[in-house]
């Protein structure tokens, strides 16, 4: 995020490279799009990719025979039994991930997602923790709202 590369181009980058790391032949790559306009998400991992591409909803350009077609859409993990499943991966090895953060750092911040109360609480409660801050996005809306001091905490 430093660097002026907002998380959906962390993600289609991430993408393209795991699409550019796979051999054999893959025909259809399905994603669950983060971007509002689904396709948008596909058109960035084309670009970042060094395979040729089709988007679903995007024409091909003239002259050019892709090798896979990339089906971007919001909800994908509902529509497609390989996203789901993919989903359930990702979410399970999320949440081991955050077991052992909370585990180097001894705090227990919860689920680590904006709308968690004792996610909140713990950001709060170690905002002069290196440790713990050095594993918050510095560009996060909910560490901003939660900078901004209330007006009772001036008195």
């Amino acid at each position: 995020m430093a660097a002026k590369i907002s998380l959906n181009q962390l993600e289609a980058l991430k993408f393209a490279s795991i699409i550019d790391s796979l051999s054999g032949d893959v025909a259809r790559v399905y994603l669950d799009s983060p971007d509002v306009i689904p396709h948008k998400f596909g058109i960035r991992i084309s670009v970042f990719s060094k395979k040729s591409m089709r988007i679903k909803g995007v024409p091909s350009p003239r002259g050019k025979n892709p090798s896979i077609t990339v089906i971007a859409e919001h909800k994908a993990d509902s529509r497609y039994p390989v996203a789901s499943s993919a989903s359930i991966i990702a979410k399970v090895s999320r949440d081991r991930e955050i077991e052992k953060i909370k585990d180097r750092l001894g705090i227990d911040f919860g689920s680590g997602y904006p709308s968690d109360k004792v996610t909140i609480a713990a950001i709060r409660a170690n905002m002069d923790n290196q440790k713990a801050t050095s594993y918050i996005r510095n560009r996060w809306k909910t560490l901003q709202a939660i900078r901004q001091l209330k007006i009772n905490e001036f008195f």
